[in-house]
């Protein structure tokens, strides 16, 4: 009896679990459906068409037949060229490699996402993967050969990975994956990303899931530790180069530079001016209110870590960009909005949720249904016996069932006639705690899985829900304008940098050639040229370099309007095109 009541628990366990693993492929619809429109939202929005930006070019240069590599300062790191190299490597085409850009964005948004699942409802990570793909930066930057975006999407990724590593082993690859990743692109802002988690790992001694975590931040910065060593002067020396780049890392209260760069600056250096429309700013003061929130939220639901550690992460992620350099660009807060956006979805859809009023739940506390009272067949003995049921040890052998604790008893084959089947009287004895729910089972208000929020359909708040509607319906037109904006104004300068490259090329400055000054690097990119300086954060020639070099090849020099030339290039003949005006040499050709 023993055996089998043991194997019928077993049975009924693996058949729950066989249920939920079946059931598990449905909830991935939601998170699929807001990547598929986040891809589908960049290649209508920010159009296949649009240009190389600046620092596009560096990186699509590396690994690009189409010009020859850009010079590469020390903050950059190497994975956005390997991530383009699938498409710049045999292509020029930069439609194309916007295409694969929006579309690779979309599958590693969902990837970020279903690492959660488990740990909130699947309709609250849909709901934070939509309002983080439905920021302007977002939705600029996921078809960019940038880094920042990726940051953002591997650090999402590897916070639910760490969560889950304790129970299960599957996510220490994806928690390896994640980091690797990170660093790959950002070395720097990995390490940021990533300091509760290893807080947290120190503190509570999860080895295993330190131990991954550190190998993946080492292979993926292993590259960019190498190069720092062959072309830097070591690591120390890349390091230095890099803040200096950056205006030097110190205390630098960056807080009011970043919102000047929501209203549609990319790069904000120096960042002066007006700041913008209080709508445009408004959802980012949000973001404080409702983190505190889903933190009283998670203390409610048990989801205390799975809510805290995301916004640790997203706080030390962006401490740097708020506090330690000098200028601003909204694409280096994205990693901080990717952590952001699940606890803030929960504090919003707890918002438009009511709980079960208190009169249902002590109503819950009594049980659904009668208990059963069968009879003893005749000749065997009763189940309430300690020796008939083992698994009920909480029944003292000297003490029988009795009429307040009905026992469920063998069917007989044919029981007496005066014999009830059914007691009517319902069982006075409460109920487990385990099994207690905190809404009765009418459906009213359902009992809701544990750590999950009610169902919508029945618990939902109509003031609440129209005013958070209402909120975000503003908000996303607030982000369609500025996101309009943002890419009319890119795609005017690729524009500029295209006609410039065209007068080049009529000038008799092809390929090979040199172009050097105000915006030489995307003009050069586009013309299929070499690209120098002599000061800045890309110096890496000398004016008498550049006069050598004019003597064997054509040389291009691009001044602003109003501006005297550089010494070398004084002599040279000149021409206005748009905002600069080009100095130029072709060794060979005649005056």
């Amino acid at each position: 009896m023993a055996g089998s009541a043991h194997a019928a628990v077993d049975t009924a366990n693996r058949e729950h679990a066989r249920r939920a693993s079946a059931g598990s492929g449905h909830a991935v619809w939601p998170t699929a459906v807001v990547a598929a429109a986040f891809s589908l939202a960049q290649l209508v929005l920010v159009r296949p068409g649009l240009g190389l930006g600046w620092d596009e070019t560096v990186y699509v240069s590396q690994v690009s037949g189409h010009a020859p590599a850009s010079f590469f300062s020390a903050p950059r790191a190497r994975g956005v060229s390997l991530l383009v190299a699938p498409v710049a490597a045999w292509s020029s085409s930069t439609a194309l490699l916007r295409i694969y850009l929006a579309l690779l964005s979309g599958l590693a948004l969902f990837l970020a996402l279903r690492a959660w699942r488990g740990l909130f409802p699947v309709r609250v990570l849909a709901f934070g993967g939509a309002l983080f793909a439905s920021l302007w930066v977002t939705l600029f930057y996921g078809p960019q050969a940038m880094p920042n975006y990726w940051v953002a999407v591997a650090a999402l990724a590897a916070v639910a990975c760490f969560l889950r590593a304790p129970t299960d082993r599957g996510a220490l690859w994806g928690l390896a994956g994640s980091a690797a990743v990170m660093a790959w692109m950002r070395p720097v802002d990995a390490v940021w990303a990533t300091v509760p988690l290893l807080a947290l790992g120190l503190a509570r001694r999860h080895r295993r899931a330190l131990l991954v975590l550190l190998a993946g931040l080492a292979a993926g910065a292993a590259e960019w530790v190498i190069e720092a060593y062959t072309s830097y002067g070591g690591l120390a020396r890349r390091l230095s180069d890099g803040s200096a780049i950056q205006g030097g890392l110190g205390w630098h209260f960056a807080v009011v530079d970043q919102l000047r760069g929501l209203g549609g600056r990319t790069l904000c250096r120096p960042c002066t001016g007006a700041l913008p429309h209080p709508l445009v700013t408004l959802w980012w003061f949000a973001l404080p209110v409702l983190a505190v929130l889903a933190l009283v939220v998670a203390r409610r639901g048990r989801r205390r870590a799975a809510t805290v550690l995301p916004l640790a992460c997203a706080a030390t992620a962006a401490f740097p960009y708020l506090f330690l350099i000098g200028y601003a660009a909204p694409r280096f807060l994205l990693p901080a909005y990717a952590l952001l956006a699940i606890p803030v979805a929960d504090a919003l859809a707890h918002l438009t949720a009511r709980s079960c009023p208190p009169a249902q739940r002590s109503a819950s506390r009594l049980p659904s249904r009668p208990a059963r009272r069968l009879p003893a067949r005749p000749g065997r003995r009763s189940a309430a016996h300690p020796s008939a049921h083992p698994s009920h040890g909480s029944t003292p052998p000297s003490a029988p069932a009795t009429a307040d604790r009905p026992t469920v008893d063998p069917v007989p084959d044919s029981p007496p006639a005066d014999v009830p089947t059914r007691d009517p009287a319902p069982d006075p004895a409460p109920r487990p705690a385990s099994h207690r729910s905190p809404c009765p089972t009418p459906p009213r208000c359902p009992t809701p899985p544990p750590g999950q929020l009610p169902p919508p359909h029945s618990t939902r708040r109509p003031p609440a829900l129209v005013l958070v509607c209402a909120c975000l319906a503003v908000h996303l037109a607030v982000q369609l304008v500025v996101l309009l904006h943002v890419v009319g104004a890119a795609t005017a300068a690729h524009d500029a940098w295209g006609r410039t490259a065209a007068e080049m090329r009529s000038r008799g400055v092809r390929p090979p050639c040199l172009v050097t000054g105000h915006e030489a690097i995307p003009v050069a990119f586009a013309a299929g040229c070499a690209s120098a300086a002599t000061s800045g954060p890309n110096a890496n020639t000398t004016e008498d370099g550049i006069t050598r070099t004019a003597r064997r090849t054509p040389v291009a020099t691009l001044v602003p309007a109003g501006s005297a030339p550089p010494r070398y290039a004084r002599d040279w003949p000149s021409v206005p095109v748009g905002a600069v005006r080009l100095y130029y040499v072709v060794p060979g050709a005649a005056s």
